[in-house]
Order: structure tokens, then C-alpha cells, then sequence
């Protein structure tokens, strides 16, 4: 990574010089037909799913954070590869896109440019493989700006990407991706390109908006899993746990804490510990909290995705071998309690409850500390919880009895959008609170002829109040 204070002008020529190849090979394909994009599209997507190629893409990731666990990221190229492709299946991505004679109204999709794509440490690949078949599903070229700690694989994964380009003729410079990259160098490519999208913390928010681009950015999370008595608790144990220590709880889509009704507290913390948790004493719970934040504020990075383990032999805790992860209570919603935001490791806190109303509002307040716009999930058969809810809760997304990192961005067993990238909404600062895909990278062009004019009457717009109310 660069440690000057400011960007060289070798650096910015680099820069210059992957916008301007990019923008060549987007002017080739600006107006390509349907089945030649779907050909592209294809190509690409074939090469990166592949066994091997996700191997060694997976390997690389792993060798370069040291974080993560290399089956499940292997698990997760293949499948946001394949869930991707299959989103975008048979959809009609170029020229007109939507008809409605009777008005007199055609829709016509465009691309927008040269899209700059910073992918983070977490997913340096996947985040590749989503936007980039989205983005060639639309006719978008891509430069990928990595993470500094893992430029090796994401930089591999585009290079994947252009070999399945050229193999089918075509150019292969709607990929490219910055080498040696730094802040400054990203902030340079996003300033320079037409579009931007950024997966990452909510601090890149504001440096993604200060580059003046239209773009789509994300929020942080932090999963609260609500557990009623109407849930089967054996089950909601198993999925929760898989979520959460699937990659090390690297993805931002991992339960944070539960929040488990009073009437089934005991028996879903012995449901838990018989999954592999560990409840951390008060004592050990401190011991956790001045390793996680050592000022008391920032998350300290060499926890971020470790094991449950590893983790507690840091913090001095003697645990079982065979941990999987480690609860500890939550006290408070909000900055006062740490362990009430988003924690990037196999560490759940564990919250209690009697009304389910004023534990959603609970919620609401660590979201507002920490995740406000991502998600949240519940394990219940009672339908009208599940609806409040849903309306309550400042997120984008509420899965019910699903483990909720496999659910949160597309999976086989739900209808969630296939993406790395989840928007936030106005919440979080984001432009959209949708998984973000290919139909977030279009601009479209209404073509309209006149029709038969007809001005409403005052009946047809107020009558329903008339009929009330009057004309007074």
C-alpha cells in the first residue's frame, strides 16, 4: 500500500490509462445485442464458478488477509457466481425494455460508462464476480479497486474474468483492476470514472461521496436475531450457528446477537452451548471487551474473522477446544455497551426479553447505533410478529427462520437477490436499501407519442372525499 500523502502523477496516469482502455472497450459494446451480452455474460460467469478457479481464487483470499475459512469461501464463489447468472436469466437488459402501446410509451435501457467497483478484504473475489456479471449484464465496463490487503485476489479474479473475454472475442478490457492500490488511488479512479460502487464499512460512505460520482454504497451490519417461544429452538440453534460461524462470521450479514424470549431463554442458551457456544462470565466477558476495543472505541482488526478460539486465547479465556463461537450478555443498546454493535467475529451477545414491541424498539436503538438500514431476522410461526417487525424495523431486509448470512444475499431457499453488495437505504446514506444488482446499473430512455387526451374531473379525483366530507 502507498504511505505518500499524495498521489503521484505516474499514479494518476495510471489511473487516466485504465479509464481510457475501459471506455474503449465500452464504446464496443455500448449497443451489442441481447444474445451477445447473454454470450459474455455466460462466458465469464462459466470461468469463475468453476472448481478449481474458485480454489485458487479462495486460496488466495485466505493466504493474503489470513482471514475467513477457505471451504466456505470456495462454497460462496460458486454459488454468487451460479445465484447471480440465474437472477439475470432470460431478463432483457438492452434496448427496449418495456412496451405499453395503449399510452404510447417505449423504454429503451442504457448503460452507464466505466463503473468503478471497491471491493473489500471480506469478499475480494465474490464482490468481483457479483458486480462484474451485473455489470456486463448491462453493457458496463468495470475497474476494480481492491482492498490493499488483498489486491492478489481480486486482481486474480479479474484476470479470470478477461481470459473468458478473450476466449469469446470479446474485449477484454471491460475488466481491469488497479495494481499497488491505495486510498488515493481509489479515490483517484472513483473521481475519474462515470459510476461507483463500494462495498465496505459505513466510514467509506462519505469518502465514496466526497468523489463527486453518482454511485451505490453500503451500510454496516449487525444482525439482531428475535427467538419467540412459537420457534422450534433446536432448529433456530442449528441455522443461527451456521450463519454465524460460516467464514468466521466475516460477513456483514452474520447474527450479531439474539434476542431470546424470557419463557425460552434457558432452554435456547443449552440449545446453543449443544452447537458449540461458549457463555463468557462477567469477568471474561471484560477480558473480551478490553481486547475488542482497546481504546474503548475502534474494533480491533486482528480479531476481525478469527476463530472463537484464537480469539479467546487473546483475551486470556480458557475455553473448550471445540468452541465455535462465544455469547456474552448484553447490558445496554447502544455506544455504552460495545457489544451491542456490529462485532465481525464469532462473538453473539445475547439479550432477554418479555414484549416483543418494546424489543424491536430495542433493536431500532442498536441499530441507530450500529447497522441502521441492513437487516434483522426472526425465528417465529407467529405471523404478526413477523409483520411488525418488518414494519418497524429501519432495514432493508428481515429473513424469518433462515440462517440469515446464507439468506441475507440470495440463496436457493429464498428470493432475495443474489449480491455481495446490500444497500442501506437513506438509513445508512445509501442511494438504495435493495441487494444490489444488474438492474441498478441501467439508465433508461422514455420514448413517448401522444394519446387520446382526457383532463380528470373534479369527481374523478375527489369523489371518495366528496362523498364524506363535501365540498365545504
Amino acid at each position: 500500500m502507498s504511505t505518500s500523502k499524495s498521489i503521484t502523477p505516474e499514479e494518476i496516469k495510471e489511473v487516466e490509462d485504465l479509464y481510457r482502455r475501459a471506455r474503449a472497450a465500452f464504446k464496443e459494446v455500448e449497443f451489442w445485442p441481447q444474445e451477445k451480452v447473454d454470450e459474455m455474460v455466460a462466458a465469464v460467469g462459466w470461468e469463475w464458478q468453476k472448481p478449481e478457479v474458485a480454489r485458487e481464487l479462495a486460496r488466495r483470499a485466505v493466504d493474503e488477509s489470513g482471514i475467513g475459512v477457505y471451504e466456505d469461501k470456495v462454497a460462496k464463489i460458486q454459488s454468487k457466481t451460479k445465484g447471480t447468472l440465474w437472477d439475470m436469466k432470460g431478463v432483457n437488459t438492452c434496448g427496449l425494455v418495456e412496451e405499453d402501446k395503449e399510452r404510447g410509451l417505449r423504454i429503451y435501457a442504457k448503460p452507464m460508462g466505466v463503473v468503478a467497483n471497491v471491493v473489500p478484504s471480506t469478499n475480494p473475489e465474490s464482490t468481483v464476480c457479483c458486480i462484474g456479471l451485473s455489470l456486463l449484464k448491462t453493457r458496463n465496463a468495470m475497474i476494480v479497486s481492491p482492498h490493499p490487503q488483498t489486491q492478489g485476489s481480486s486482481y486474480l479474479t479479474v484476470e479470470y474474468g478477461r481470459k473468458a473475454l478473450r476466449k469469446i472475442g470479446a474485449p477484454e478490457d471491460l475488466m481491469l483492476c488497479l495494481q499497488n492500490s491505495s486510498r488515493l488511488k481509489a479515490r483517484q479512479l472513483m473521481a475519474g470514472c462515470d459510476f461507483v460502487v463500494a462495498t465496505g464499512g459505513a466510514a467509506l460512505v462519505q469518502v465514496v461521496y466526497a468523489a463527486g460520482k453518482p454511485c451505490h454504497t453500503v451500510s454496516s451490519g449487525n444482525v439482531v436475531s428475535i427467538i419467540d417461544e412459537t420457534a422450534d429452538l433446536k432448529d433456530a440453534a442449528a441455522k443461527i450457528v451456521k450463519s454465524k460461524v460460516a467464514n468466521n462470521s466475516a460477513s456483514c450479514s452474520s447474527e450479531n446477537a439474539v434476542a431470546l424470549e424470557a419463557s425460552i431463554y434457558d432452554e435456547m442458551i443449552d440449545c446453543l452451548k449443544a452447537e458449540g457456544g461458549y457463555l463468557c462470565s462477567s469477568e471474561e466477558r471484560e477480558k473480551l471487551r478490553k481486547l475488542m476495543w482497546p481504546d474503548g472505541r475502534v474494533l480491533n482488526r486482528k480479531i476481525v474473522a478469527r476463530t472463537a478460539p484464537h480469539i479467546a486465547e487473546m483475551a486470556g479465556l480458557d475455553v473448550p477446544d471445540d468452541t465455535r463461537f462465544l455469547m456474552v450478555l448484553g447490558t445496554k443498546a447502544g455506544s455504552e455497551d460495545r457489544f451491542s454493535g456490529e462485532k465481525i467475529s464469532p462473538i453473539l451477545t445475547v439479550w432477554k426479553w418479555d414484549d416483543f414491541s418494546e424489543m424491536v424498539e430495542r433493536m431500532k436503538a442498536m441499530h441507530r447505533f450500529s447497522g441502521e438500514g441492513h437487516s434483522a431476522s426472526i425465528h417465529s410461526e407467529n405471523d404478526a410478529r413477523k409483520i411488525e417487525l418488518a414494519l418497524k424495523a429501519n432495514v432493508g431486509r428481515v429473513n424469518c427462520n433462515m440462517p440469515h448470512a446464507m439468506a441475507n444475499s440470495g440463496s436457493w431457499f429464498n428470493a432475495n437477490p443474489f449480491t455481495d453488495t446490500l444497500g442501506g437505504g437513506s438509513w445508512a446514506g445509501n442511494m438504495t436499501s435493495e441487494n444490489v444488482n444488474y438492474k441498478h446499473f441501467l439508465n433508461y430512455t422514455w420514448l413517448s407519442e401522444p394519446f387520446p387526451e382526457y383532463v380528470p374531473t373534479d369527481e374523478d379525483l375527489f369523489g371518495e372525499y366528496f362523498a364524506k366530507w363535501g365540498k365545504d
